[in-house]
């Protein structure tokens, strides 16, 4: 076929894509349009949707939907890669598969941003909550850096005390379903129904890779790493399904994810959750003033110190060839949708916690 003939059989579809595109640019860029009408709007129904369809599937779909497209990819590759070998790839065969290429690319990010994606644009759980300053000075941070210390040293005590266990993987889900119904009695808006969170099924590859959890947009199901050390889980958990409920950016879904593990009745979820947050906070505190940040450190009970020292090495046990490339990767994607701090976007919910403890005077 000539080229000239593909590109006007398939110009009307390309019309299409490039107006698509540019309309939900446009809408995306006004964040009190996405707020309103998309994500506490459309997509709150579209979700739950996905969550009925497929929350009752006892494995991840959308795993075994990655596993299939990347096979598809990889088998891409290698049939263009002998085509070119054997020289039958010509230049208007290249170029007419280099379009279908962009409009399968295009078709993509299309669906990505109508399911879920747009809720990159939201005001967010500042805006729902009024916190309208979230700037902080080197005092607030150690303020905040005291206070999750003490959480931390007390819900982990109250553990040791009661000689809690972690629970199985279905217990911890159901638990976490239980923390957002106890968040929703706090915060109307926080409302999750349909539960849909799975065990990823790329845990150890997930381990060398980096990753804790994901969400699938495509299908609506949230992802749980449950080969990570037993102490992340219970946060994880909570991060995760706060993306479900439209959260998408890391700060706002790691601020989320703590309102509902603290309105939690299980103490595991409270320590996760303090735990994570703390060493966020340490992190922050050590740019300014690396002592401080040590000598918190060291006022850790000895309990904490030995799971931090299990993390570390699980870390250390861990560290895979491909994880500089898939951060340096995720960390670009982050900074491309509203998030210009990249992988340090996780670590903007201090800046949340010290405006919510000024407000409401608690953590």
């Amino acid at each position: 076929m000539r080229f000239d003939k593909f590109w006007k059989q398939k110009k009307t579809k390309w019309i299409f894509i490039v107006v698509a595109i540019i309309l939900i640019k446009i809408f995306s860029t006004n964040s009190l349009w996405v707020e309103r009408i998309y994500s506490t709007g459309i997509y709150p129904i579209f979700s739950q949707i996905l969550r009925t369809l497929f929350g009752w599937v006892p494995f991840s779909l959308g795993d075994i939907f990655y596993f299939f497209a990347a096979c598809f990819i990889v088998w891409k590759i290698i049939k263009n890669a002998k085509e070119l070998f054997k020289r039958k790839l010509t230049k208007k065969i290249a170029l007419q598969k280099i379009l279908k290429l962009l409009k399968v690319l295009a078709y993509v990010y299309i669906i990505f941003y109508l399911f879920w994606g747009i809720n990159y644009g939201r005001k967010g759980i500042a805006y729902q909550l009024q916190l309208t300053d979230i700037s902080y000075d080197s005092s607030d941070l150690l303020a905040l850096q005291n206070l999750l210390l003490q959480k931390v040293n007390a819900t982990k005590s109250a553990l040791v005390l009661n000689d809690e266990k972690y629970p199985s993987t279905k217990d911890l889900i159901r638990e976490a379903k239980k923390s957002y119904d106890e968040a929703h009695k706090v915060f109307p808006f926080i409302s999750y129904n349909h539960l849909s969170v799975k065990s990823s099924m790329y845990g150890t590859p997930g381990d060398y890779l980096g990753f804790t959890g994901y969400y699938n947009p495509f299908t609506g199901e949230a992802q749980i790493n449950t080969t990570v050390p037993q102490m992340l889980r219970p946060y994880i958990a909570t991060h995760e399904m706060a993306h479900q409920l439209g959260y998408a950016k890391e700060n706002e879904a790691n601020f989320v994810g703590y309102l509902a593990a603290v309105n939690s009745r299980d103490t595991l979820f409270h320590y996760s959750t303090y735990l994570d947050l703390f060493l966020y906070t340490n992190r922050e505190v050590f740019y300014f003033d690396s002592v401080a940040s040590k000598n918190a450190m060291k006022q850790l009970i000895i309990p904490v110190r030995q799971d931090l020292k299990e993390l570390r090495e699980f870390n250390l046990n861990h560290q895979g060839m491909l994880e500089p490339l898939i951060t340096w990767m995720y960390g670009n994607y982050l900074k491309l949708n509203n998030q210009p701090k990249g992988l340090h976007s996780y670590n903007e919910v201090v800046g949340m916690l010290i405006a919510y403890y000024k407000k409401y005077g608690k953590i």
